[in-house]
């Protein structure tokens, strides 16, 4: 196997199986209809709910390979003039009375629900215009979010990218998640990041990579995070010397240390 053979199945082979999303479709419809019998009463109701995020998107890394991968689910609650910890405090509760035997906590600014399949991100929000809302800045303001607009920019230019952007995100967020320390890069901003980086001249999703690492720097304020990012450039400058060198299992083997199977 070359290293490009080995990137295309890894990357394919990094996304949900019809199993997990079959579980995770029926979780988010249980959970939106509990959502809609508890909040009933005036004052207090949803405008609408629905899910957001790199599940809607196909980036989102099935949990063998991530065990913190979740599901963005944003609550819209229908009378606004509130603090955004209010609402958090709303969907707390509803937490706890609907899911009472699951794990759950605050992670500013949302609610983490944990299921046994899947963890969901519930974050509050009121409507502002067209497919703008506000979501919280931390327990006491608000900002602006149009959580579907990076859906659309990645669509575009994943097709306009022969669809190799969406795998190399895929991949590139494998890398991300790991390590003993944890993530590198919150995987929202990662995500955002890649989508604005230039693949001119790219043919294959092994340039595409390289492009990816090639931009990143080590300039973090997290001394393991740069160790991290240099590391893998020393990974890729290694793959390319075998891959020149024509040694292509020594350069697949190296691979494998960047991006684990």
């Amino acid at each position: 196997m070359s290293v490009l053979s080995y990137l295309n199945n890894r990357a394919s082979t990094a996304v949900l199986s019809e199993t997990e999303r079959t579980s995770i479709n029926t979780s988010i419809s249980t959970l939106g209809l509990r959502l809609d019998q508890y909040f009933t009463t005036d004052g207090d109701k949803l405008s609408k709910h629905f899910r957001f995020g790199s599940s809607t998107r196909s980036t989102i890394l099935p949990r063998s390979i991530d065990p913190s991968s979740d599901v963005d689910y944003m609550v819209v609650f229908e009378k606004g003039g509130l603090t955004p910890q209010s609402y958090i405090d709303r969907l707390k509760r509803f937490a706890e009375k609907k899911y009472s035997s699951s794990e759950i906590y605050q992670s500013s600014p949302t609610i983490v629900l944990e299921l046994n399949h899947i963890r969901f991100d519930l974050v509050p929000a009121l409507n502002e215009y067209g497919a703008f809302y506000k979501i919280p800045n931390g327990p006491a303001t608000w900002r602006q979010s149009n959580p579907n607009d990076f859906n659309t920019d990645l669509e575009k230019l994943n097709k306009d990218n022969s669809y190799l952007l969406k795998p190399t995100i895929r991949l590139a967020k494998i890398w991300n998640v790991t390590g003993s320390n944890g993530r590198v890069f919150d995987s929202f901003a990662f995500e955002k990041w890649i989508k604005d980086r230039s693949f001119w001249g790219c043919s294959n999703q092994t340039e595409y990579l390289f492009t990816v690492f090639d931009n990143l720097s080590a300039n973090t304020d997290t001394q393991w995070r740069n160790d991290r990012i240099l590391r893998a450039k020393e990974l890729i400058a290694n793959i390319r010397r075998y891959e020149k060198e024509d040694m292509p299992i020594t350069a697949e083997s190296e691979m494998k240390k960047l991006i684990p199977e």
